[in-house]
């Protein structure tokens, strides 16, 4: 993919957010119910979240293209496969104090929760909990799953809370005349841009109790979110990296960012338990495949002609691609692991080159030597080979054995009527008279123009 084509494919993104965070906005100013409150306040965060994580992977793609028009290189060197990392079961325990869980006594204290997380541009939030004093556990039902995730990500967690008020009512607000991307702080055009976005910084750092998300802004204007009725505080977060990955349910530290006078604070433990699994694109799908010759004995002038497949932790021999298509047992299997040696060798008088794959079978050093019917295709197989060894060394423990990743239910939907408000604002309806709307993408296009005109 082009220059040209990743930024206009973020501009389109950045656009998507900017609209459903002004119908998220237009809801939480005119909602009655508490459910529709909690639930719109809570997309209005996301969706600031996801702005500021796009807006940051733009400025950094633009500052590789000012790099390599000034006659630097991007770097060069082998990148690894990419993979799906999903985080599914999350459990966060509760300490209610005695006389709150088993005398039921004391006042009812209601939080609204749900958990944010982001890894590299990519964010997703869990369905909204409701939790009081009868719950011992947060419980998250969703299965969030990342695609194409490289193995040095952060995976950033962040609980958020809201106290629930019972009587609810419906804030009354003024009319609200700032704009979709805002007025300017100064002259420049890069000032516009975070004038634009600050509602999005600020709803980044709310509370976050010195946990900020990193390359949040601290803004000098913002919206009075706490006037829309629901407002979100960070409660608590942790990063998980792939040394996190391991089979099964474990246990992660949280760092909590509130205190207990706090109205939104809940009795964490401070840790959280949840199951993190990885599938490398390595692991998934075979690397490569075709004719090859393999020596099956000390005389180099015998070699078996044979159809390679490169899977996962094997390279697997079969007489025949037939064989291969019937699921007949491999004629010879090679194992493939994070420390395997791959070279290539000249020194055969007559194959000329052939391929070594120097590993381990069984506790003892066994070399294997395959070569192929044309030069271009040596190229190929060792290349295949070494980013392989290379992909699994980076993925570490994920390559040991295929993880299990389960398919993400489909979310809930919003409990409100057919017709509600919800659905005129932020689901797309067809023209109709009218006051017009705004055509955010020639806005934003223009802002974000100029703004990279003066950044040359």
């Amino acid at each position: 993919m082009n220059d040209n084509s990743q930024d206009v494919e973020l501009l389109q993104q950045i656009e998507r957010e900017v609209r459903m965070r002004e119908g998220a906005s237009k809801l939480l100013a005119a909602c009655s119910q508490r459910e529709q409150a909690l639930e719109a306040s809570k997309s209005l965060l996301t969706c600031n979240a996801r702005i500021l994580a796009l807006l940051s992977q733009l400025q950094k793609m633009r500052k590789a293209q000012i790099l390599q028009r000034v006659g630097r290189r991007p770097s060069e060197d082998v990148e690894p496969c990419t993979g799906k990392v999903a985080l599914s079961d999350l459990r966060i325990p509760l300490m209610w104090k005695d006389s709150e869980y088993f005398k039921n006594k004391g006042e009812l204290h209601r939080c609204a929760v749900f958990c944010l997380l982001q890894c590299g541009t990519e964010i997703q939030d869990t369905d909204l909990v409701m939790v009081d004093r009868t719950l011992t556990d947060i419980c998250f039902d969703d299965t969030i799953v990342f695609n194409n995730v490289a193995p040095g990500f952060q995976l950033r967690v962040e609980l958020y809370s809201s106290c629930v008020v019972e009587d609810f009512s419906p804030a009354v607000l003024g009319s609200r005349k700032a704009s979709l991307l805002g007025g300017s702080l100064g002259r420049s055009s890069g000032k516009k841009i975070r004038a634009a976005f600050e509602s999005a910084a600020f709803c980044g750092s709310i509370s976050t109790g010195g946990g900020e998300r990193p390359g949040s802004m601290s803004p000098t204007f913002s919206p009075d979110l706490s006037a829309l009725g629901a407002k979100y505080n960070l409660l608590a977060h942790t990063t998980l990296t792939i040394e996190h990955i391991q089979e099964g349910f474990k246990t992660h530290d949280l760092s909590l960012s509130t205190t207990e006078d706090s109205p939104h604070w809940l009795p964490l433990y401070g840790n959280m338990c949840c199951r993190l699994a990885a599938q490398p694109q390595c692991m998934i799908q075979p690397v490569i495949s075709g004719q090859i010759k393999v020596k099956l004995a000390e005389d180099f002038n015998y070699w078996e002609d044979v159809y390679g497949v490169l899977r996962r932790q094997t390279l697997l021999c079969y007489q025949s691609e037939e064989d291969l298509e019937s699921e007949e047992e491999p004629l010879l299997v090679i194992p493939i692991r994070k420390d395997t040696l791959v070279c290539v060798s000249e020194s055969d008088p007559v194959q000329c080159h052939y391929i070594c794959i120097s590993t381990q079978r069984q506790g003892d050093d066994v070399t294997y030597t395959l070569t192929t019917h044309t030069p271009e295709d040596i190229q190929c197989w060792d290349k295949a080979l070494q980013q392989h060894v290379y992909n699994m060394s980076q993925w570490k423990q994920c390559c040991d054995n295929l993880m299990k990743i389960d398919t993400p239910s489909s979310r809930k939907s919003i409990t409100v009527k057919q017709g509600s408000l919800f659905h005129e604002i932020v689901t797309p309806s067809p023209p109709r008279e009218g006051p017009a709307v705004p055509d955010l993408s020639f806005e934003i296009r223009s802002l974000l123009s100029s703004y990279y005109k003066e950044s040359y």
